[in-house]
Formats: C-alpha cells, sequence, structure tokens
C-alpha cells in the first residue's frame, strides 16, 4: 500500500515549517550482483510528511527504517534522489546545511573536550563572526535556558551526562533556528534522567515556540513527548497523526505491535472471542482481570484463562495468560486493583474482560 494512503488527516497541516513531497533516498551499495553491476539500497520510498510552525514532532520507527535518513535530509547533510524538501515554503532541496535555518542535537552531543561549556556554546556564534559582546549575552541566555549558568566555566567532563545534554541542546539553540532537529537525544541517559529530560525538552520547546523534530526508536519517549508523530518502517510511513490517535486507533498491524504492545486477535481466535470475523486490536491496559467466574455487563466480552506469568512493575502488573480457545493474552492492570484476584500464581484460573469500544478493528486491507 502506498505510505499516502496510510496517512490519516493529521498528515496535512495550515502552516507548514517543513515539508517533504515524495521524497525517496537511495544509496549505492558496493555489492555486485551477477551481471557485475553496482545496485542501490532505497533507504526512504515516497515520504510525504507536514510539520507545523512550533510543533514538537517525533519520527518514530525501529532501527534501519530511514527516520535518520529523513532527518539527515531535513538538516541537509544529505539530498534526496527524488522528491522535495521545503522549510517555511521555501524550497531547500539543493541547499547545503550551512545555508539552512536549522540546527541538529546529535545523541553524541559532539561537545569541544578542551573548552568550557560556555566556549561550546558560543563557539558557532565566534564562526559566523557574531561581536563579542553579543556572543557573550546570547550564550548567558542560552545557558540560563537550560538551567546551566552555573556551569559556564566547567569543561564537558566536569558535567553529568544530562548536563552535556543540555549543552549540546543550548549550543543548537543559541543561534537561534527556526527548527531543531534532535537525533536520539535522550538515548545515552539513564531511565530517571531520561524522563526528567523529556519534561524539561517539552517545557524548552514550549517557552521558544519554534519547531522541533525529534528522531527515536522509544515509543515511549515519542508518545511522551511530541504533538505528532510518524510511524516508520523500512523506509515508508505508515501512520501519521496525534499521538493519541496513533495509539488507540493503529492504521495496521505494525503501527499496532510497534507503538506500544497490543492483543491482536484474527481469524478463528476473532470469531470465538469477539464473535464476528476480521482483526481486531485491544491494548492490554484495557483488559481487566477477574475471579474465575465473575459476571460482566453487556457490551463486554470475557473469556475465561489461566495465568501463565505474572510480572510485578510496582504501579502496574501485567499478567500474561492463555484462554481456553489457545491464545495467549496480555493485561496490564494497577498493582492496588481491588478487583484482581488474589491468587495470580502460575496455573491460576482466571476471566478477562474488556469492553467492546476497547476494539480497534484493522480493515481487510491494513491486516497482514
Amino acid at each position: 500500500m502506498a505510505s499516502a494512503q496510510r496517512l490519516d488527516s493529521g498528515a496535512a497541516v495550515e502552516d507548514p515549517q517543513i515539508e517533504l513531497i515524495g521524497v525517496r533516498k537511495e544509496f549505492g551499495d558496493t555489492t555486485r550482483s551477477g551481471m557485475g553491476r553496482a545496485h542501490t539500497v532505497v533507504a526512504v520510498e515516497g515520504a510525504d510528511l507536514s510539520v507545523a510552525d512550533g510543533e514538537l514532532f517525533a519520527i518514530l520507527g525501529p532501527s534501519g527504517s530511514g527516520k535518520t535518513t529523513v532527518l539527515r535530509m531535513i538538516a541537509g547533510f544529505e539530498q534526496p534522489t527524488v522528491g522535495t524538501i521545503r522549510l517555511a515554503g521555501v524550497d531547500v532541496t539543493a541547499l547545503p546545511a550551512r545555508r539552512r535555518d536549522v540546527n541538529t542535537v546529535f545523541q553524541e552531543y559532539a561537545l569541544f573536550p578542551h573548552m568550557t561549556v560556555a566556549q561550546n556554546v558560543e563557539y558557532g556564534l565566534r564562526v559566523k563572526g557574531v561581536p563579542r559582546d553579543e556572543r557573550r549575552r546570547r550564550t548567558a541566555d542560552a545557558l540560563d535556558m537550560v538551567r546551566l549558568s552555573g556551569e559556564a566555566a566547567r569543561k564537558p567532563a566536569q558535567l553529568s551526562g544530562g548536563q552535556r545534554q543540555r549543552v549540546a541542546l543550548a549550543r543548537a539553540l543559541v543561534g537561534r533556528p527556526r527548527v531543531l532537529l534532535l537525533d536520539e537525544p535522550l538515548g545515552a541517559l539513564d531511565l530517571k534522567l531520561r524522563e526528567q529530560m523529556q519534561i524539561e525538552l517539552k517545557e524548552i520547546q514550549r517557552e521558544l515556540g519554534i519547531t522541533f523534530v525529534i528522531v527515536t526508536h522509544d515509543q515511549d519517549e515519542a508518545l511522551t513527548l511530541c504533538d505528532r508523530l510518524a510511524v516508520f518502517n523500512a523506509g515508508r510511513i505508515e501512520q501519521v497523526g496525534r499521538a493519541r490517535d496513533v495509539y488507540e486507533n493503529p492504521a495496521n498491524r505494525f503501527v499496532a505491535d510497534f507503538v506500544g504492545t497490543s492483543n491482536v486477535l484474527d481469524g478463528a481466535t476473532a470469531e470465538a472471542l469477539v464473535g464476528r470475523a476480521g482483526t481486531f486490536v485491544v491494548r492490554p491496559e484495557r483488559i481487566a482481570v477477574l475471579a474465575r467466574g465473575t459476571g460482566s455487563g453487556p457490551g463486554v466480552h470475557t473469556v475465561d484463562a489461566t495465568v501463565m506469568e505474572t510480572i510485578y512493575a510496582g504501579p502496574t502488573t501485567k499478567i500474561a495468560a492463555a484462554t481456553t480457545q489457545g491464545t495467549t493474552l496480555t493485561a496490564t492492570v494497577l498493582t492496588a486493583s481491588a478487583s484482581l484476584p488474589a491468587d495470580l500464581q502460575h496455573g491460576a484460573p482466571i476471566t478477562l474482560a474488556w469492553p467492546e469500544n476497547a476494539l480497534h478493528q484493522l480493515s481487510t486491507e491494513e491486516s497482514p
């Protein structure tokens, strides 16, 4: 199916800061076919994408899906083989990176170890010939923005991972770009620091009002951070939309499986558990775990099952259970839920229940 068919109404925006129109990117491959000809690898195929001015947008996908290639084409580090890239309505397809009003923050931060924090941040301004007083003022403003005013004289080696990430962010922001691109910016941080930086990134973006595009393979990060997101797979866009819409109404099996965790019911399983043919998705948090034989009200599907595995995760507990129809369903429930059965050990009998509105049906074309 062509990528454009998989986009929802969230794909088009009224005031686009970034536009990709029919973008395809091929890379030459050094391997030779049996005929002795070099062949190419298609990294991105038929990408049509619009990002609004002032939007916090995420490009999400597994490794090798084309998301970083898209970021590099927006930045000007790569040129598309076919297609057009516009920034603020201007065709920049052939413009080099230095002539685009875009800055990029990489996962590795790329800070100069021999320079102080302030020197790192003002480096780009110095290269551009910005007067010293203005450089220092803008550097001070940028460090204040990322809450590092007191660290200006320190070297990168004296900072924590989160502080180095903020220095890289300040260095990118000091040039006042219209677009900031972030390539896996939080990937090197531990979980707690990553969660803290997610909040800080959202706050900074909201304060500045500039367009942020974040590339990530982390579904939770994309859902937490972005206004909208695009899901990439094998070089194609599978779905574009608001985070909640993509999560609750996945376009196809790939999106359902990649964005969060899904129980997919199809074939005979769907007939037995849903009562009709089709391919259905139900998220684990929409499934209640009850004592065996617990009744249900109208519009609620139930199935008897046996606990296979219970995983305690503090506030939530994940339960994998085998149904009497021979399929495995996963439920994620609040650990403190009063409705949870007392016995959730391996082999314990339970009943799983979910409301009709928890089911999302994939169309025949979207099903695998």
